[in-house]
């Protein structure tokens, strides 16, 4: 279960270097954060920001940017970053219903889901992160060429979200229900702390690419 309560965690994210505060108003101009052209690729719901840093540490030129809405989840990335600094990174602590008022169309080229919370009461749908409302949102934000990378352990959720990239209208560029034993979509997977886990615990990976 993700820690929520460690006392003074906002206060520690408000001051700290990595963590953008009122990303609104950057929206648009995110390159200038950075200072460079580079692509800006995104992991929604990056918990620790293990799988994140491990991409900026191999893409040295791809900006990265993690959002979490937990901030005694962010925390733990922030303390990592502290000890080993990677400017290609940025965080931001909100809820992804509003990433259309943080990046403007097209300047998002790659979206990374990983074992997002599956909502599992049917009312609750339109949140998961990978039902037609987000693909919509993400419409907003992705480059043309752009596309969004799903993982999850959860079979519902699995389903769910091959049935939504229809239903949004995108298409699906490939797909599997095991993913370690795949070995055209597992070449150069890097595993987060919860894949890990659940790998370990002898579950298969599921995992989807989807485009416009």
């Amino acid at each position: 279960m993700r820690l929520r309560n460690i006392p003074g965690s906002r206060e520690a994210i408000a001051k700290n270097h990595w963590c953008i505060q009122e990303p609104e108003k950057i929206k648009g101009n995110w390159r200038q954060v950075f200072g460079n052209n580079h692509p800006i690729h995104i992991e929604i719901g990056m918990g620790k920001g293990r799988f994140l840093m491990a991409l900026a540490k191999e893409n040295p030129l791809i900006n990265y940017i993690g959002i979490e809405k937990y901030s005694s989840v962010l925390l733990r990335a922030l303390q990592k970053m502290e000890e080993e600094p990677l400017e290609n990174i940025r965080f931001i602590r909100m809820d992804a219903e509003s990433i259309t008022n943080i990046f403007q169309k097209g300047e998002v080229g790659k979206i990374y889901l990983n074992f997002s919370d599956p909502w599992p009461k049917d009312r609750h749908a339109k949140r998961r992160l990978t039902s037609r409302q987000f693909f919509s949102r993400y419409h907003a934000i992705l480059q043309q060429e752009g596309h969004v990378e799903f993982k999850t352990d959860n079979q519902d959720l699995f389903d769910f979200s091959l049935e939504e990239v229809k239903e949004a209208g995108w298409k699906l560029n490939g797909h599997t229900r095991d993913l370690h034993q795949d070995h055209v979509m597992n070449k150069g997977n890097i595993m987060t702390e919860y894949e890990e886990r659940f790998s370990a615990m002898g579950n298969p990976i599921f995992k989807l690419i989807a485009s416009r």
